[in-house]
């Protein structure tokens, strides 16, 4: 298939581009298709196997019953800006202007790429740490700025405050920070976040954060960047209802960020997807207004599932990392022998029926090297479901 231009950038930046030119698909579509075609159990895609509250559920099903079918506003439904801006003051203390500071998305990835796409010139730098989201890297490269990365290494996947200081310049326009972290499971520390926030003051820098996780934390606290001294001025926020709710296909994503930024924001994003989702628009405000008691009890049911799916794969062999938030814990499996992780996810549903994904997924091709043996696992799926992958993994 012949690809051109941007759209060529941006398949070479998510390393799709094959040397022959030719589009090859993602790892995960590739470890998908293995799940279906083996009937092994599908551990790499981080999407639950369970459905959201059913008040998130039923609000959907009124809205829809109630007409709420055609073009929700530009900038999203009320009801959900005003519940998004509750939410932020509520768990944050933040305060965005419901009106001017809080844009509705499809989902977090069109909001990072509407952002990347506003605020980024070519030649301008964004920093990533690596391993990174897959689709920052095409984004970065569709928007024809350069991607400078941080390596985060195991097992901590924490970042060496050195390598993010020389990484920082004036040449930084966007430092795009995914915290709780996919694929690793880190949650970065405050001394981490406050250095970020110094070297963006420092050269002039925006903060973009994604924070698709705040809520799936184990043992620590979300702590989200806009709340740090000299920060909010200069973050544009970035979350969505899809992880904590269960309802990832509905792709009810927002950012809240200072006016003029969500402005140039807007004004991309008004061309992406226009609008989207407008009966799921109530639903997840709905959600968002639930309990405090639903949100640590999320976190409390995924954390149980991490410690069944980890003490599985240490049982099998493998070394794991401690994951502090997400879906995902990596493990190592050069104990076992394998150190290509990619060529081993490819024979794992031969030799365990289970499909898992290569950490060398999220990094560029320079620095695969350097996660070679680490696999991705998703525990965001039903106990009965993780007790079998457990038992079929400890034939390893």
């Amino acid at each position: 298939m012949d690809v051109s231009g941007a759209w060529q950038r941006a398949a070479r930046g998510a390393m799709l581009l094959g040397a022959d030119g030719r589009l090859r698909p993602t790892i995960f579509a590739e470890m998908s298709a293995l799940a279906v075609s083996t009937g092994a159990i599908n551990l790499g895609q981080g999407f639950p196997d369970e459905d959201g509250p059913a008040e998130v559920l039923d609000a959907a099903k009124a809205a829809i019953d109630g007409g709420m079918n055609q073009y929700p506003p530009g900038t999203g439904m009320p009801v959900l800006r005003n519940a998004i801006a509750a939410h932020q003051e509520r768990f944050y203390g933040l305060t965005p202007d419901p009106d001017t500071e809080v844009l509705v998305t499809a989902g977090a990835t069109e909001a990072i790429a509407a952002t990347v796409l506003a605020l980024v010139e070519p030649g301008d730098e964004v920093l990533t740490f690596e391993p990174f989201y897959d689709s920052y890297a095409a984004i970065i490269a569709l928007s024809g700025a350069v991607h400078r990365t941080v390596a985060l290494r195991s097992p901590d996947f924490q970042p060496d405050h050195d390598e993010l200081r020389r990484a920082v310049s004036g040449r930084t326009r966007v430092i795009l920070v995914n915290n709780p972290h996919n694929p690793t499971g880190a949650v970065f520390g405050r001394e981490t976040l406050e250095l970020i926030v110094e070297l963006a003051e420092q050269h002039d820098a925006i903060i973009v954060t994604d924070e698709v996780y705040e809520h799936l934390t184990f043992g620590v606290a979300h702590l989200p960047i806009a709340t740090l001294p000299g920060a909010s001025d200069r973050t544009v926020t970035i979350s969505s209802g899809g992880k904590t709710f269960n309802t990832t296909g509905w792709k009810v994503g927002w950012l809240t960020a200072p006016r003029d930024l969500l402005q140039a924001i807007l004004a991309v994003k008004q061309f992406l997807t226009y609008v989207n989702a407008a009966p799921f628009q109530p639903a997840i405000a709905v959600g968002l207004r639930l309990p405090e008691s639903f949100f640590t009890g999320i976190a409390d049911v995924l954390a149980s599932k991490r410690d069944l799916l980890s003490a599985g794969l240490m049982a099998a062999g493998f070394s794991v990392s401690p994951s502090l938030g997400s879906y995902f814990v990596i493990a190592d499996a050069a104990p076992l022998g394998f150190d290509d992780a990619a060529a081993f996810c490819r024979r794992l549903p031969a030799l365990a029926g289970v499909v898992a994904v290569p950490v060398s997924a999220f990094v560029s091709d320079e620095n695969k090297g350097e996660y070679a043996s680490l696999v991705r696992f998703a525990f965001c799926k039903k106990v009965d479901v993780l007790e079998r992958a457990s038992a079929q993994l400890a034939r390893l």
